[in-house]
């Protein structure tokens, strides 16, 4: 294989130079996209991804052009196939497809689930890899990291911190390292973490997990090892505080999800194209907005749920960039008291207390704005109404996780996920159940760890323990059973597999092994979140 990239490659750079033709920037090719496939291959593309040539919208964004898009796009309008046989025919030969992650990776027997997973970290390991092939949507990595798996082929940005905690517990410290640097990497030439690192998500991030990630290594590798970071996490502030990501309330300004992108997404083209029709059919939605919606959604890490739609029953009314999240806005309380305690270490006292000074403030505008007292719970707040949101989901789980929400609103939160989510598997994720896989009967690992962690930061010790017993259980019957480690799980049925989303149900997968690892070895893993 490795022969066979070698002579593609120059393969590639002998036809750039024969077709002199640049990808120049025009009004629909932007530096946020300089190599996504829906600008590189225009009609191409479109054909492949309405016609519904792959099951996955998302297989032909990842596959590698054999040649450069111009002399593809060349040949295209040369052959000009005309049936889907021939388009496929087609694609075929001029673009091959890259290598699953877990295409050779075989579960044994009569392995503990432990040991597969120890087994896995080495089959979800992708190489460094700074110059993918010309025109390949990969964006190159300086060092190896880990991937989910499954579809995900590529490193995603707050998956990651659940699957460094489980790196950690595995004493995978150089592993750990390596995707920290790669995220470094990214803040500083990119200016974001970007969704994953594939062109096509370059318009948008993730919830903002990097500043957990310093805390990781704070923890393992001693402050003035950590003092490296704080130019990075002064560019990771920087890009959520620019542009349409801020919002202005009357009494501060509090954040939203956003992508600068205002187009369907080409990992999922064909089902954003149909769904943005349905909008303008059903509401007079512009297309545009329903594409900004769709994609903040997609930078929440909750595409999708009914958490961001106007009317729960209908995926149409989503209105993700109208509402201000309580998680993110309470990530980002933890990355500006980050900043300022490592400017502190620094003996930089203006950072330390200008840093300091913007976490008080949005802390403040988090009770304000995004505590509902109706529902004694936090809420994500709808900033063109005014008024918090009636759906209240597992993001309540964040403001404890961070330490932004006092004694009280601990102690009410801890009351309503024993009494309204609590389920036989763990968390339920919302208490709507729908087709959206963010929503009931589905838990996530994510928040089953950050629902442990808060409450344990809170000294809710007795539910917390029962959520984390629930969840390893349900981890260890499903792999039992399966010989698999799911992306997401059924927690009110135990005995069904999970559901939902645009895609078939993954397994791999990067942060249940992370999680469940941290879980098994709770004291060690929590020490960067409860401080030392």
């Amino acid at each position: 294989m490795k022969s066979l990239k070698t002579i593609i490659l120059i393969l590639n750079l002998f036809l750039s130079a024969c077709f002199s033709t640049e990808i120049r920037p025009t009004a629909q090719h932007s530096v946020l996209a300089e190599k996504d496939p829906s600008e590189l291959y225009g009609e191409l593309f479109n054909r492949v991804q309405q016609d519904g040539l792959f099951i996955d919208s998302k297989y032909f964004v990842d596959m590698e052009p054999l040649f450069p898009p111009q002399e593809i796009m060349l040949r295209y309008q040369r052959e000009n196939p005309k049936s889907s046989t021939q388009l496929l025919e087609f694609v075929n030969r001029n673009f091959v497809m890259p290598a699953e992650p877990l295409s050779t990776f075989k579960s044994k027997s009569n392995e503990s689930i432990d040991e597969h997973i120890g087994r896995l970290w080495q089959s979800l390991k992708k190489e460094a890899n700074v110059n993918p092939l010309p025109a390949s949507s990969l964006i190159g990595l300086p060092y190896p990291y880990i991937v989910p798996g499954g579809r995900f082929r590529e490193i995603y940005y707050w998956d990651s911190y659940f699957t460094q905690i489980g790196l950690l517990a595995d004493k995978q410290d150089e592993a750990f390292q390596n995707m920290v640097r790669n995220f470094v990497h990214m803040i500083m030439t990119l200016g974001r973490i970007p969704n994953g690192n594939r062109d096509y998500y370059r318009g948008r991030s993730q919830p903002p997990f990097f500043s957990h990630m310093v805390s990781l290594w704070q923890d393992r590798f001693g402050n003035e090892s950590s003092l490296q970071f704080i130019e990075p996490l002064k560019r990771e502030h920087q890009f959520w505080m620019s542009g349409e990501r801020v919002v202005q309330l009357d009494t501060g300004a509090l954040n939203r999800y956003w992508d600068d992108r205002p187009k369907p997404r080409p990992e999922a083209y064909r089902e954003d194209v149909a769904l943005a029709q349905k909008s303008f059919e059903l509401y007079k939605r512009p297309a545009e907005e329903v594409y900004r919606d769709l994609r903040a959604g997609a930078e929440s890490g909750w595409d999708y749920s009914t958490r961001w739609f106007k009317d729960p029953k209908d995926f149409a009314t989503i209105q993700t960039t109208s509402l201000i999240p309580i998680d993110l806005n309470a990530l980002l309380y933890h990355l500006e008291m980050k900043i300022s305690e490592l400017a502190t270490y620094a003996k930089d006292k203006e950072t330390a207390s200008h840093y300091l000074a913007l976490a008080h403030q949005r802390r403040q505008l988090i009770h304000r704005y995004l505590w509902s007292k109706k529902a004694a719970a936090f809420a994500d707040y709808n900033w063109k109404t005014k008024q918090a949101s009636a759906e209240i989901t597992l993001a309540v789980t964040v403001p404890l996780f961070v330490g932004v929400a006092s004694k009280e609103q601990a102690q009410s939160v801890a009351k309503s996920l024993e009494k309204k989510f609590l389920r036989p598997g763990g968390l339920v994720t919302t208490l709507r159940f729908s087709s959206q896989q963010w929503d009931a009967p589905n838990g996530w690992a994510p928040h089953q760890w950050m629902a442990y962690a808060g409450l344990k930061k809170y000294k809710q010790d007795r539910l917390a323990e029962i959520i984390r017993e629930r969840w390893v259980k349900l981890n260890e019957r499903v792999f039992k059973s399966t010989g698999k480690i799911m992306e997401k799980y059924n927690v009110e049925d135990i005995q069904l597999e999970s559901g939902g989303g645009e895609y078939p149900l993954q397994d791999g997968f990067g942060w249940t092994n992370g999680v469940y690892r941290a879980l098994r070895t709770p004291d060690q893993s929590l020490k960067h979140v409860l401080g030392r």
